[in-house]
């Protein structure tokens, strides 16, 4: 959050446009709304007419909603309002671990406003109705920060300044996608990890959405309350839509969030073309890869955008697709940046990682996409200890989803990350079953529901768990210059040994307390793994020269 406050103060106070940006509410006048009272059901399920909200047996939320844009949202918003409140007070929750200070919270409200002053300039009226609908249900609890209106918005922006401020610690995708002789069926097939880590918490409660807009396509996305972008969705025209965080330099201002992006892409294009043609006349304030997936044209191509480049990756013959999270369209091919990034990172490992992987599979199913999600190891199955940003599955996703364009079917993780099972939904049919006077106890296709992986009921993973614990346990005494046995130490490289952080935080501990030799050999430990990236080889590198001074 350093980079945070090189921004001079003098731009909190002085900018006309935030006085702008905050009194521009949409007019929502001419919509004619009928949104009848919430009915409850049971603590699982809510309606309102014929439109639900229903957790499933695997803990996921259904959601179908219907009707223009501002019913969406106070629908959305009536259905969801539990859901959207304990959403935003996780989200604050984690905010205010990043930012501690309550003098730099305070700073940190004053950008938020500075920042988003140019927002409301970008998003669609038909959004900005359907944000003020689900507002009208938000928690006057964090008033402080916004407006409920303006704050579900700058909301819509948190994947965007995630990994601008935080350089990708927050966020790190991959996808993939196949077809033609690749694939069981000769068709497309997509797959991708979803990994926007805020927290255990804030992936708790996902959301399965199913949105009939009287103006666009039907579509499906994976999301959470409050939240009315999409980052994992398809259409029912069988396009399907999400987003890979790319390198970026901190923007001055925010402008189309990219969540916004990939929802008009949706609900509006039925092909890669009109995809591309939504995408290009949009100003976006981060870089960031669309990776889209059409039945109609049988393939998928890479929408690759950032503030000041736009560019499109197709594959040449080639049946398959894959992107983590550098750039690979000739518009990028000189950006010194995105060249950094592919040497610095750990984008170019996962991406020869899934090639490795997808070699291995002559012919592409969704269970075997499930199975390539879950990868744990790193090249040539190499053990790279649990958590590693390097594996596909760095036990940290929100969600793991897998498409069939072809046959409007999905597959969407339930809880823990994407090791749970993967819930299966045919678009056919859940829009067929939605829009009646009965509530369909799930929208779901369970006998083509993909099993919960083995992992999570492992010695394995509770050690994982356990590790994650004591590490978080440990830099907090750490921080606080405390005192920490030296089992626990132990204990901590026991639980993850094939993990260089877990060396790393040891070592950490001892050269904060002055024991050169143990922290000497802790780091030089923690060179003999798989470290995540160059700069954290060069942290590593540094520490050692100093201690053999």
């Amino acid at each position: 959050m350093k980079k945070l406050f090189y921004i001079p103060l003098l731009f909190l106070f002085i900018s006309c446009g935030v006085k702008k940006s905050l009194k521009d509410l949409p007019d929502v006048s001419a919509y004619e709304v009928q949104v009848s009272q919430r009915v409850t059901v049971n603590d699982s399920v809510y309606t309102i007419g014929d439109n639900f909200l229903a957790k499933n047996r695997q803990g996921l939320w259904e959601l179908y909603v219907s009707g223009n844009a501002y019913e969406l949202g106070l629908k959305t918003g009536k259905l969801t309002q539990e859901l959207f409140n304990h959403q935003e007070e996780v989200f604050v929750k984690k905010i205010d671990e990043l930012v501690p200070s309550k003098s730099k919270q305070n700073l940190l409200r004053k950008f938020l406003a500075w920042f988003n002053r140019k927002m409301y300039l970008h998003v669609d009226e038909q959004y900005k109705a359907e944000l003020y609908g689900i507002s009208q249900y938000a928690s006057h609890d964090f008033d402080h920060i916004a407006t409920p209106y303006h704050r579900v918005m700058y909301f819509h922006g948190a994947h965007d300044i995630g990994h601008a401020l935080q350089d990708l610690a927050l966020v790190g995708c991959t996808s993939f996608a196949t077809w033609g002789e690749h694939s069981a069926d000769g068709n497309l097939i997509i797959g991708r990890n979803f990994d926007f880590y805020a927290g255990d918490e804030f992936a708790k409660n996902k959301i399965i959405a199913f949105i009939a807009p009287d103006d666009g396509y039907k579509f499906m996305s994976v999301t959470w309350g409050g939240m009315i972008g999409v980052v994992s969705g398809m259409n029912d025209q069988g396009l399907t839509v999400t987003i890979n965080a790319g390198k970026s330099q901190f923007p001055l201002v925010a402008k189309t969030p990219i969540s916004l992006v990939t929802r008009e892409i949706l609900q509006h294009a039925s092909n890669i073309e009109e995809a591309v043609a939504i995408a290009k006349k949009k100003e976006v304030f981060v870089s960031e890869s669309i990776f889209v997936g059409s039945a109609k044209d049988e393939k998928a191509v890479l929408i690759e955008v950032s503030p000041n480049n736009f560019g499109v990756y197709e594959v040449d013959n080639s049946n398959h697709l894959i992107c983590s999270n550098h750039f690979q369209s000739a518009a990028y091919t000189n950006d010194k940046q995105n060249q950094k990034h592919i040497f610095e990172s750990h984008s170019k490992y996962r991406y020869e990682r899934m090639e490795e992987l997808l070699s291995e599979t002559q012919k592409m199913n969704p269970e075997r996409a499930v199975e390539v999600l879950r990868n744990r190891e790193g090249l040539d199955d190499k053990k790279i200890g649990y958590g590693n940003e390097k594996a596909l599955n760095q036990l940290l996703a929100h969600h793991g989803i897998v498409f069939q364009p072809h046959d409007l079917k999905v597959w969407v993780s339930s809880n823990p990350f994407q090791l749970g099972e993967f819930v299966a939904y045919d678009l056919n049919e859940v829009f067929q079953k939605t829009g009646t006077s009965e509530t369909p106890a799930t929208v779901s296709h369970p006998s083509a529901n993909i099993d919960e992986d083995p992992f999570v009921n492992s010695l394995a993973f509770e050690h994982y768990n356990r590790y994650r614990r004591l590490r978080a346990n440990i830099l907090e005494a750490i921080k606080n210059k405390e005192k920490i046995e030296d089992k626990k130490l132990t204990r901590l490289i026991d639980l993850n040994p094939d993990f260089w952080e877990a060396h790393y935080v040891v070592g950490s501990y001892y050269y904060e307390k002055g024991y050169d030799l143990l922290a000497l050999r802790a780091f030089e430990e923690a060179m003999t793994k798989e470290v995540t990236t160059v700069p954290d080889k060069k942290m590593l590198q540094k520490y050692i020269r100093k201690l053999k001074k």
